[in-house]
């Protein structure tokens, strides 16, 4: 990736899990993002209209991960990059969710990378 933003450790709270008891109570799961932007750092002279607002990506994530049960996290994986690349104008993406689940271990993770 070239110049990218970061956004570490997001709280996504969600409804997920393959089974149905499981996606009735909210869970929150932890997302790392990052986004190649389409403009060099030193092409955007400080000028919040040339870059990723990432304040506006968290925002949109959270309302996205809400809007709906799933069972997948991967489903939620791909619906993120699909947003990031399309509402967001970034070049690529790069997408890691963390599930914690499983009794004895620390999370179950997924993750992609898109291009556009």
């Amino acid at each position: 990736m070239k110049d990218c933003i970061h956004l570490r450790g997001l709280e996504l709270p969600v409804l997920i899990g393959v089974p149905e008891a499981e996606r009735q109570h909210w869970q929150t799961l932890a997302a790392d993002i990052s986004l190649e932007v389409s403009t060099s750092f030193e092409q955007m002279e400080d000028n919040l209209s040339a870059t990723v607002d990432y304040a506006a990506v968290a925002l949109r994530l959270h309302v996205l991960a809400a809007e709906r049960p799933r069972k997948l996290i991967e489903t939620l994986a791909h619906e993120i990059a699909a947003v990031l690349l399309q509402e967001f104008g970034a070049v690529r993406v790069s997408v890691e969710l963390r599930k914690r689940v499983l009794p004895g271990c620390d999370h179950v993770a997924v993750s992609l990378t898109r291009s556009r």
